[in-house]
């Protein structure tokens, strides 16, 4: 990451990128909420040029990911903008445990006849080598949602691969601060700008980073064609809050780390998992390939799906929500939620914020303790 020649830390680099540099400019790139421009060089039409704003959080997050970075309306959209790249009749692997809009896209598409799915485990490295050798399409997300399995990475991105084929990762989870897919390989990565970007629980973003021009201006055009355009107010505050995304990933890291140490002995916690845990089945990969093992802890309840349940209703502090990624610690139990009859009925995912630690820990525990386990 360079700003005027110099090299710049991750950390620099958020709070310093996308900004008006010229004399006169304001500070922070302001909102422009224009659908239109006035006509002669430079930007027309919004949905088909983008604003300045767009340009600023591209900016931002392209340089943090090391590539350049097409934003769109959700992570969603970003997601299904990728997987508009391959032909009819493709075949497509993504991992069994992942965000279930994923698994709803890839259904939808297969029960269509747009393409074949491959559902493969996070952690079979040889079964992703294998498909990569074969696919259109290989699509990995590490750490998964809800599991945090951690994908060997960087073996599966320098395994040979079917020609004209595109390798994605999801790095919502780890964050370019964590892990840096095109670094290992990937042609793609793809960052929901909802969760640690914009950090507020305010917005829906999400942007696509690659380095092959041609697939760039690929994903620009299905964006313009399927009018899958990011909002003025959303871009702007996703790039107020990547500033402080760092000090917010540190804080809510380290109180994470503390409250899945204590969760693995508490009485009413069965299996607690995070990467960050030497108990973790994928740890040494993480330990590994990982910058930060993530805010993000998913627990099983003692008791079953209904202590599970009086557990989000009895905690004051953690807010019982679904997404993750904000100042706001979330929890709720995914199996509630279409999609995830993989994951255990008493599982919990946490999502940690920033409070104070002990705060979050006597309420977390306060709850275990008044639930029926």
């Amino acid at each position: 990451m360079k700003l005027d020649g110099e090299s710049l830390d991750a950390k620099s680099w958020l709070v310093a990128a996308g900004r008006p540099s010229e004399p006169g400019d304001p500070l922070n790139t302001p909102l422009v909420p224009a659908s239109n421009f006035l006509l002669g060089e430079g930007a027309v039409y919004a949905r088909e040029t983008g604003t300045p704003t767009w340009a600023a959080l591209e900016a931002l997050v392209g340089g943090l990911e090391s590539g350049k970075s097409v934003a769109f309306s959700s992570g969603m959209a970003a997601v299904a903008a990728l997987f508009q790249q391959v032909p009819a009749g493709a075949t497509i692997a993504i991992p069994r445990d992942c965000y279930q809009g994923v698994l709803g896209l890839a259904s939808d598409g297969a029960e269509r006849g747009l393409w074949d799915v491959l559902h493969l485990e996070v952690d079979d490295t040889a079964a992703w080598i294998d498909a990569a050798s074969r696919a259109d399409l290989i699509w990995l997300e590490s750490p998964s949602n809800p599991m945090l399995t951690v994908a060997d990475l960087e073996t599966i991105c320098a395994a040979p691969r079917k020609p004209g084929s595109i390798l994605g990762v999801d790095n919502t989870f780890a964050t370019p601060l964590n892990q840096q897919p095109l670094e290992l390989g990937a042609d793609v990565s793809m960052q929901s700008a909802t969760k640690f970007i914009g950090g507020h629980s305010d917005l829906l973003t999400g942007l696509v980073t690659t380095r092959d021009e041609e697939l760039l201006g690929r994903l620009q055009n299905t964006r313009m064609l399927a009018g899958a355009t990011p909002g003025a107010l959303e871009t702007y505050l996703a790039l107020r809050g990547a500033r402080t995304m760092a000090l917010r990933l540190a804080q809510a890291q380290a109180t994470a780390e503390v409250l899945a140490r204590r969760l693995e002995t508490h009485g009413a916690v069965g299996i607690v998992r995070y990467p960050g845990l030497p108990s973790h089945p994928t740890h040494e990969i993480a330990a590994a390939q990982l910058g930060g093992y993530g805010t993000i802890i998913s627990f099983d309840v003692a008791g079953g799906a209904a202590a599970a349940d009086s557990v989000c209703q009895n905690t004051r502090l953690i807010r019982h929500a679904t997404s993750l990624g904000g100042v706001d610690s979330t929890m709720e139990r995914r199996a509630a939620n279409p999609g995830q009859e993989h994951v255990p009925e008493s599982m919990l995912r946490l999502s940690v914020g920033i409070e104070d630690t002990e705060d979050l820990w006597r309420d977390l525990d306060r709850a275990l303790n008044t639930s029926d386990h």
